[in-house]
């Protein structure tokens, strides 16, 4: 491997990239939800859920890449299959079909969960003086709030 001089040493781009997964992990597994939930949502709020559901799933898809640039960066190898997301998600998967209500309830608590994530990698960006993932980071979790906002605003 190529020696790596960005000031953060190698032990804290290891635990900055093993964090950096997790939050790509529970991303794609938000994205893939989120699109499930996009093409099945029914009911009354139909129209306006869809549409919600499409910018949150393409925001998402902008973010996983930039997540597993982040790592690519550090020096690591990215994860980028389903076995791998599942082990590393916080995010559970649903494969089933719930109702509208359901839908935005488990999207606006797993955006939470996402914020908490990306929360834990702040604090090691911090401490590995990292600036960069601490900017990655405070963006998502902006982005991630709003959404829970969005969607628990539905369930009013």
């Amino acid at each position: 491997m190529t020696k790596i001089n960005t000031g953060i040493s190698t032990e804290n781009r290891q635990r900055l990239a093993e964090g950096l997964s997790r939050v790509l992990a529970d991303s794609y597994t938000l994205y893939l939800k989120t699109q499930n939930y996009h093409w099945n949502v029914e009911g009354p709020n139909f129209q306006s859920l869809h549409e919600l559901f499409e910018e949150q799933y393409t925001d998402l898809a902008g973010a996983v890449d930039e997540l597993a640039e982040r790592i690519r960066a550090l020096g690591h190898p990215a994860p980028g299959s389903f076995t791998a997301f599942s082990k590393l998600s916080a995010v559970r998967e649903d494969d089933g079909q719930p109702d509208w209500q359901t839908m935005v309830r488990r999207l606006a608590e797993d955006q939470e969960t996402v914020v908490g994530t990306c929360r834990q990698v702040v604090d090691l960006a911090t401490e590995a003086q990292d600036h960069v993932t601490e900017h990655v980071m405070a963006d998502r979790m902006q982005v991630h709030e709003k959404n829970a906002w969005m969607l628990r605003s539905h369930l009013s």
